[in-house]
């Protein structure tokens, strides 16, 4: 679908048929997320992709009550991760150096600009920026899955802990953010199917100075 179509289509799908949507398609929108905006590019989360049937009931009945969950072909769960140290940066100041075919030395001041910004902030501050990164990505997402014709249902009213313990994010040095389910709208049983598209008018929204 044309970019504005496939925005005017979508919308958040309060049931799903349970059909299974294609490898194709979803391997395209996570493509789109990995390809995601992030500040400095350092993409400071992970995206767990679930497709199991009874990870999802698990999830569904332990963190999440939502018929999506169970009814969606996939579950997207974004994770930011739950430190931000020195390591890690030197790890991403790496990956630039590999893929740009650079000498790391010569990314010595770019690398040093990070540690002092980012290093500098309180564990909270980092937290909050981490998880504010991973909605880019979640955003991304919903764009992506409707040019692919594919209804995506962003969650964030979910039992946190509870997730992170089903999932083992704690081992993993990850909190959970945000789910994202995939699917396809029932058409039959979700009266917003059929309903217009309520969003204020383009002459409320933007305020040119």
């Amino acid at each position: 679908m044309e970019l504005i179509d496939a925005l005017n289509w979508r919308y958040a799908a309060k049931k799903m048929t349970g059909e299974r949507v294609p490898d194709e398609k979803i391997n395209t929108i996570l493509e789109a997320i990995r390809l995601s905006a992030s500040s400095i590019g350092l993409q400071p989360y992970n995206v767990i992709v679930i497709d199991n049937p009874e990870l999802k009931g698990l999830i569904h009945e332990k963190a999440c009550p939502q018929p999506q969950i169970v009814e969606g072909s996939h579950v997207l769960v974004f994770a930011a991760w739950t430190t931000l140290e020195e390591k890690q940066i030197d790890d991403y100041i790496q990956l630039i150096a590999d893929t740009r075919h650079q000498d790391p030395e010569k990314l010595a001041p770019f690398a040093t600009s990070i540690k002092g910004n980012i290093l500098n902030r309180t564990p909270e501050q980092n937290a909050d920026w981490m998880a504010r990164q991973s909605y880019i990505a979640l955003g991304t997402g919903l764009v992506a899955a409707a040019t692919e014709g594919v209804d995506a249902t962003p969650m964030e009213g979910f039992n946190n802990a509870a997730l992170d313990d089903v999932l083992g994010l704690p081992a993993k040095g990850l909190r959970s953010v945000s789910i994202l389910v995939l699917g396809y709208r029932d058409t039959e049983r979700d009266f917003l199917a059929s309903a217009p598209k309520v969003r204020r008018p383009a002459e409320e929204l933007f305020i040119a100075a």
